[in-house]
């Protein structure tokens, strides 16, 4: 396989990979195909073309399927190329005629999730260079079921920050938290006085309980809807202070008070960021702004495989 971007999927575990490979044909064909007979195990070679522009994405899968399958893939663009719009031959896959029509739609389905995925990023991270931000573009865990790890790996492969990989990546504490620990409606986003009394440690806190849990390698994010929230998660001692659904113009102005009182803290900004909303809400004092778009609402590129005529 071409070498990828920054060597990407050397970070992969060669099992995991087998695993989803294995769970996506399983779900494609749990059973005999009986079309397959009409094909029969001679060598045949394909094409795999994609039909939109965009960014490259998903080899390091690609190659699973098809590997699972007995089949062998060369790849003619490496991994995070831009393909133009129209035609493109991205890859030539060859093995047993049945193995290619087996292997086909887990493998396209896969291209194009991960392609959609990675270039939304690329146009995310290209619109806040173009700002002049130098901050993180990260996504989200709001990721389709079955498909993290593909998601996750495209979003680096377009310039994009991954953000945690699960639950337990980072020790966040969001509105559901404080609802679940017993704090008062509104706590988080409310007043200053309300959102110290939940979230500062006299008497533990949510965040002193956060902090307790806290290792050398965690660190402790707290979604805050308001100031005064902001400012009691940061003074507790919150290593990220993520500040949500805030309009651009409150946002810039809560996260400039937060780092000007306690300038360490990162501060993240998030809630419903789009890449037309996106270029509004960069400024100085933002350091990441996560955007669960790149991955729920990516469009999927146009990949197809064409079977070559025996030679």
């Amino acid at each position: 396989m071409a070498s990828q971007p920054h060597d990407l999927w050397v970070q992969l575990p060669p099992h995991k990979l087998r695993s989803l490979a294995r769970a996506w044909l399983d779900e494609d064909s749990p059973g005999p195909d009986a079309a397959a007979v009409a094909v029969g195990p001679a060598p045949r070679r394909a094409q795999l073309l994609c039909k939109s522009g965009g960014v490259l994405a998903g080899a390091p899968f690609v190659d699973a399927i098809f590997g699972e399958c007995g089949c062998r893939v060369s790849w003619r663009l490496r991994e995070g190329a831009l393909l133009p719009p129209g035609r493109t031959l991205v890859a030539e896959a060859e093995g047993p005629g049945a193995a290619l029509l087996l292997a086909e739609r887990a493998a396209l389905n896969c291209l194009g999730r991960c392609s959609g995925v990675a270039t939304a990023a690329r146009r995310a991270v290209s619109l806040a260079r173009a700002a002049g931000w130098a901050g993180t573009v990260a996504g989200t865990r709001k990721t389709t079921p079955g498909f993290r790890l593909a998601e996750k790996y495209a979003l680096a492969v377009g310039g994009a920050d991954p953000h945690r990989y699960d639950l337990g990546g980072l020790l966040m504490i969001k509105d559901n938290h404080l609802a679940a620990a017993g704090a008062p409606p509104g706590a988080g986003g409310g007043g200053g006085a309300g959102a110290a009394r939940v979230l500062a440690p006299p008497g533990g806190g949510v965040v002193g309980a956060g902090l307790a849990q806290r290792g050398f390698w965690r660190r402790l994010a707290v979604e805050c809807g308001s100031l005064g929230a902001a400012l009691g998660a940061a003074g507790a001692g919150a290593d990220i202070v993520l500040l949500d659904n805030f309009s651009p113009e409150e946002l810039r102005e809560v996260a400039a008070e937060v780092k000007v009182k306690f300038p360490g803290v990162t501060v993240e900004a998030s809630g419903g960021v789009t890449l037309e909303t996106l270029p509004h809400i960069l400024g100085p004092h933002v350091d990441v702004v996560s955007m669960g778009c790149l991955t729920h609402a990516a469009p999927a590129l146009d990949f197809s495989m064409a079977v070559l005529p025996p030679e």
